[in-house]
């Protein structure tokens, strides 16, 4: 089969790979359509490798049909819709995925486009929901607002009756986060998102993406009990953490990854693909939530598509096309 290969020196290109095999408790996918994520950035550069296990090709979610089911798996069939949350694997013709981790495709939803959703909904799910405990009316703040998985939190939280902070670098991208249900809309270019945020009463629950950089303002940022997530490093891995003020607060600082979980086990991806389908795939259905898709590149193009994720101009996800849809049968 055809898959993304990565060169000792980081380029990318198109290469014949071993047609992948499924265990008992898996699936095989024909892919139609892979997400592009700042993880796969990372693994390209050498900087985070995937789990035991796991393939080495890139890619951490994909959307396309079942071609083959493991003897232990039962709820699907082979030619059904489906999206995936995967540990690797996704750039490619065919990947095969723990059938846990397959979710089907919302209603609505054209197959090719549900490859923006298995990351971005599992990772808001898993860190909003579960970890930050946001409730209705509480004050979520969101750093990234335009990227993939900013605009999809943005909107899942506003149609949980919470209201949205949103930090962005352009007014564009402000307005588009407005789109999705922001309330408050933070320039952190031209602006203090600590001084805006205190302004509006403080945050409850901080999805934060910066890390080290951002830590002392987000802590200062937070209301008593308030519940501060950290899911990226994109402002470093260190920085120093005033004690007295997190414990005057009586708040939460929370670091937390998705790709490395298992699959079974409290706090697995078994757990959480469940709860994202339960929570969030109703208000897909129902029109509240959309995948915000900035651009597709064909599978090709990968290292385009890379470029224009790395760019930070992207508004929502960025998509490869692996190969075209089937036609709707029934």
């Amino acid at each position: 089969m055809r898959a993304v290969t990565v060169s000792s020196s980081g380029d990318l290109s198109v290469s014949t790979i071993d047609d992948p095999v499924a265990g008992a408790d898996e699936v095989i996918v024909d892919v139609v359509s892979a997400g592009v994520n700042r993880a796969d950035l990372l693994q390209r550069r050498g900087h985070y490798p995937p789990p035991p296990g796991a393939p080495d090709t890139l890619g951490l979610e994909v959307s396309g049909h079942i071609s083959e089911v493991g003897p232990d798996v039962s709820g699907w069939s082979v030619g059904d819709e489906v999206c995936a949350l995967l540990a690797g694997g996704g750039y490619a013709e065919r990947v095969v995925v723990p059938a846990a981790q397959v979710l089907p495709v919302p209603a609505g939803v054209p197959v090719a486009d549900a490859a923006a959703l298995p990351e971005v909904a599992c990772t808001v799910v898993s860190n909003v929901v579960e970890a930050g405990g946001l409730r209705a009316g509480e004050l979520l703040l969101i750093h990234g607002g335009s990227s993939g998985i900013g605009t999809h939190a943005t909107q899942l939280a506003h149609a949980l009756d919470a209201r949205v902070a949103v930090t962005a670098r352009t007014q564009e991208k402000l307005d588009r986060c407005a789109g999705f249900g922001a309330d408050i809309l933070i320039n952190h270019a031209t602006e203090d998102f600590a001084q805006v945020i205190s302004e509006h009463g403080g945050a409850d629950v901080i999805l934060d993406i910066i890390g080290a950089k951002y830590l002392s303002r987000n802590v200062s940022s937070l209301n008593t009990g308030g519940r501060l997530v950290i899911i990226g490093m994109q402002g470093g891995a260190t920085a120093e953490l005033s004690i007295a003020t997190l414990m005057g607060k009586r708040a939460s600082v929370i670091g937390t990854t998705l790709r490395s979980r298992p699959v079974d086990g409290d706090g697995g991806k078994r757990q959480i693909v469940a709860h994202t389908q339960a929570v969030t795939w109703p208000l897909i259905a129902a029109g509240k939530v959309v995948p915000v898709i900035d651009s597709v590149y064909d599978l090709d193009d990968a290292a385009a598509a890379h470029e224009r994720l790395d760019s930070g101009e992207a508004i929502g996800k960025v998509l490869l096309r692996v190969s075209a849809a089937r036609p709707a049968t029934g």
